[in-house]
């Protein structure tokens, strides 16, 4: 049986790469019509530059959520290829382009979280790990610190602190903040309303800052098709060999959907409830009021496109 314990031990994390820019709206569609044009386009940033009309930090940054997000791979020719997700999402046929639909975005954001190695930090700690509540950005910071050293890396402050802010930027609107016209242009995520400021507190230094929390509740934008393309995903993922999964670890380990979306474990308990009623999903669900327990009756494997045509699997 698939416990808790083997989530611990993760084979590594990327702290930089972002270049302190959080993803844009129109950054994913570009880069993927433009590797699509020219496989090469971010080995080369002078010309990706041109084309994307971008800077070169911003041309670097891009290139790191294009890969975290898992919408194109880089090979060993200095090319990418898109992924299954990449063509799903953004290509001819593509099931949303322009990011037009939430829960594409919900799905980009699980493919934030569900990053295999290295997974970002930000991602893996405060939305897979973090044990209180709420948090302010200096406790975040301070914690990520002890987290980074505790690891055995030897990150500066600064870029631990440009780190926490992508992700804080990920998911809450910069509107209103001293920053450039350019920095204030919020990302997608940020209309999931994942991460809210629910009020302030004074720091160690006496200054006022915010207080954040996730926002756990019932989330139905997030369609089961969603929530069982998730479950399949990291069943795969993290024990593809084993046959039943505690229902708390769908809903509390790092990394899980019910971490990754902040699902209630009663809303998680009733999803997988709902699922197992469909054959098509290929497990059964036994409810308990201390764990209960998943079984997989047979193998079916997360198909991305069954997201967007409510059958969320593939047999094979």
């Amino acid at each position: 049986m698939f416990d808790l314990a083997l989530t611990e031990g993760h084979p590594g994390y990327r702290f930089s790469g972002h270049e302190t820019f959080a993803c844009r709206y129109a950054w994913l569609p570009k880069a993927y019509r433009a590797i699509q044009t020219d496989p090469g386009i971010f080995f080369n940033e002078d010309a990706a530059m041109v084309e994307l009309g971008i800077g070169k930090n911003m041309v670097r940054s891009l290139r790191f959520w294009v890969d975290a997000m898992g919408v194109a791979r880089p090979g060993a020719e200095r090319i990418h290829a898109a992924t299954e997700l990449g063509d799903v999402i953004f290509g001819e046929d593509g099931c949303d382009p322009f990011l037009e639909e939430t829960k594409t975005l919900w799905l980009l954001h699980w493919a934030l979280c569900s990053a295999a190695a290295p997974a970002l930090f930000a991602w893996n700690y405060l939305l897979g790990s973090w044990p209180y509540p709420e948090f302010s950005r200096s406790e975040a910071l301070a914690a990520f610190v002890r987290q980074s050293q505790r690891l055995g890396y030897t990150h500066s402050s600064v870029t631990l602190s440009q780190h926490l802010d992508v992700f804080l930027h990920t998911y809450q609107s910069a509107r209103g903040a001293r920053v450039g016209v350019e920095d204030s242009l919020d990302g997608p995520f940020v209309e999931l309303r994942l991460l809210q400021q629910t009020g302030e507190r004074r720091n160690d230094t006496g200054r006022w800052e915010p207080v954040y929390a996730f926002r756990r509740e019932p989330k139905p934008e997030i369609s089961n098709d969603l929530f069982a393309y998730a479950v399949l995903d990291y069943w795969d993922r993290v024990a593809p060999a084993e046959k039943t999964m505690l229902v708390r670890t769908i809903a509390s380990a790092p990394g899980a959907p019910g971490q990754a979306f902040k699902l209630p474990e009663e809303d998680v308990r009733s999803r997988l409830e709902a699922l197992s009623r469909d054959a098509h999903y290929g497990f059964s669900y036994r409810p308990s009021a201390i764990q209960g327990l998943l079984t997989r009756e047979r193998k079916v494997t997360a198909d991305v496109r069954a997201v967007y045509e409510n059958k969320a699997i593939r047999h094979g």
